[in-house]
């Protein structure tokens, strides 16, 4: 039987070849850290749903990478084409055909939209162009990640796009990922202090 040959971030079983990479390392997010978050939103009994156009469905795969996250994680919804945001977000039509689908108010409404159809304490909605073109003269890079609650609180961050920092699909999708977790995080602090 012939040996298999090993990539990075494998090892090799039997004849096969099991890639040992998680989520987290792609996204370039230390494993502890997410832990650390995860355990942070039990503690204050708070959950999470999602929204994902940009990344979709890529935060919450790494956020249930965590063991024990299912106390947290309620779902996510992968709203990648317009007409979902409206139909399973419940972000509204004219909304949409107002400003896009590439828009702040449009991340808040996808976070308010999983909070609500997922019933958790907080949602988180992410949307942008990945590229490699502009999406309706939204330059690639661009994104917005919202969070919504817990109640009626919400935050945005933002990329303007065009930026050096990420210029691949993978970069720019992690960048974001990266954003909705650190506002999960000043989330959870905010919803500790008030407590």
């Amino acid at each position: 039987m012939p040996t298999p040959t090993r990539r990075p971030g494998s090892v090799a079983s039997d004849d096969r070849t099991v890639n040992t990479r998680t989520v987290a390392d792609v996204v370039g997010v230390p494993f502890a850290d997410l832990a650390r978050l995860i355990g942070r939103l039990t503690d204050l009994g708070l959950t999470v749903a999602t929204a994902e156009s940009l990344t979709g469905g890529l935060l919450a795969a790494l956020l249930t990478e965590v063991p024990g996250s299912s106390a947290v994680i309620r779902g996510g919804l992968v709203v990648y084409a317009t007409d979902l945001k409206h139909l399973l977000a419940g972000v509204d039509a004219g909304l949409l055909a107002d400003r896009g689908p590439v828009d702040p108010v449009v991340a808040t409404a996808l976070a308010r939209g999983a909070r609500l159809r997922c019933g958790s304490s907080i949602g988180v909605g992410l949307t942008g162009v990945a590229g490699p073109d502009p999406q309706d003269g939204v330059p690639v890079g661009t994104w917005f990640v919202a969070i919504s609650g817990p109640g009626e609180h919400s935050r945005v961050r933002s990329c303007p796009g065009d930026t050096a920092a990420a210029t691949t699909r993978g970069a720019i999708r992690a960048q974001a990922v990266r954003a909705a977790l650190a506002l999960l995080a000043s989330t959870a602090d905010a919803a500790a202090t008030d407590s």
